[in-house]
């Protein structure tokens, strides 16, 4: 064997379920293993496949992370009264904010790579319980203290999508510095609106098109086979001209996504979205084997995922 053939048969992985050193790794940092989560230099860092499970609407909580620009939901906490709103975003992307009234904002979409954003969250949580006001993060593992489902009650989260990001002066006096910042986080992003007839759905538009995309939550595999399903039937048309176009892998859940024509706008996909989350419904309650048909968009399927975390 060359040399070259022997380096690549060391950077690829020899046994079902490793990770070779020099693949992406699987935490959807973009790094290499070997210098991410394989670094056996290191402090070791556990990562968690699927670690919104058990949080109030998991799917909304990944599409706030990930695929939402400006949006908030109130958080109940177990054992305080405290007000903690949960955020996509916050100013200067600050993991927490302490306001002057003692109300807390927790912000989604901060990138710590400790391996859990639970439980980073969850420390982040804690450490803004215990503050008087400002801005709150980590500079330090968060070790094996509570993960924010495990500080938190309720089933469904009360998800208010905004227009941008005016929520980050809802309760103080705007400043030129204020309302510059505001200027240039509302001009990054993009219409988004989250469809009341299906749960985890959201409409956006990115100029050129319209998407949907929608986090779902159940298990890949039986997710990819109904899915396959309905493309074999024709029944994964959302509206007139668009077109299932992939998934996104993100926190352990599939998000498919639909290209849809400019012009289409949230409202023209509501009844259809309903129909297809039945069509769904009752092609994940089908347990009899793919057809050749099948078989072939499922594979197709499977070659059309991004994985984003």
């Amino acid at each position: 064997m060359g040399k070259s053939s022997r380096t690549k048969a060391r950077d690829v992985a020899t046994n079902p379920g490793e990770v070779g050193p020099r693949q992406p790794c699987p935490c959807g940092s973009g790094r290499r293993y070997k210098a991410c989560h394989g670094d056996p230099s290191g402090a070791p860092v556990a990562f968690v496949r699927r670690p919104f499970e058990g949080l109030p609407s998991e799917c909304d909580v990944i599409a706030l992370r990930e695929l939402v620009p400006a949006a908030t939901a109130p958080l109940t906490l177990k054992d305080s009264d405290r007000t903690v709103q949960l955020c996509t975003l916050l100013p200067a992307a600050a993991p927490a904010l302490v306001r002057e009234s003692g109300e807390i904002w927790l912000g989604l979409q901060v990138q710590h790579n400790f391996g859990d954003p639970a439980r980073d969250l969850g420390a982040v949580l804690l450490k803004a319980l215990d503050a008087e006001e400002g801005v709150v993060g980590l500079t330090a593992p968060p070790g094996d203290g509570p993960r924010l489902q495990d500080l938190v009650t309720g089933d469904v989260l009360a998800v208010s999508v905004h227009d941008g990001f005016g929520y980050w002066l809802s309760d103080v006096d705007e400043s030129p510095e204020a309302t510059a910042a505001l200027e240039q986080a509302n001009g990054a992003a993009n219409p988004t609106t989250r469809l009341a007839s299906v749960e985890a759905a959201y409409w956006t538009n990115v100029g050129t098109k319209e998407h949907l995309r929608w986090v779902m939550p159940e298990p890949e595999d039986e997710l990819l086979s109904a899915l396959a399903r309905l493309h074999a039937a024709g029944k994964d048309v959302i509206a007139e001209g668009s077109r299932f176009v992939g998934m996104f892998r993100a926190h352990g859940l599939l998000a498919p996504v639909w290209d849809l024509p400019v012009g289409t706008g949230a409202e023209a996909v509501e009844d259809s979205a309903a129909q297809f989350k039945s069509d769904l419904d009752a092609a994940l309650a089908d347990d009899s084997p793919l057809t050749s048909e099948e078989r072939s968009a499922r594979s197709g399927l499977a070659n059309r995922q991004v994985t984003i975390r």
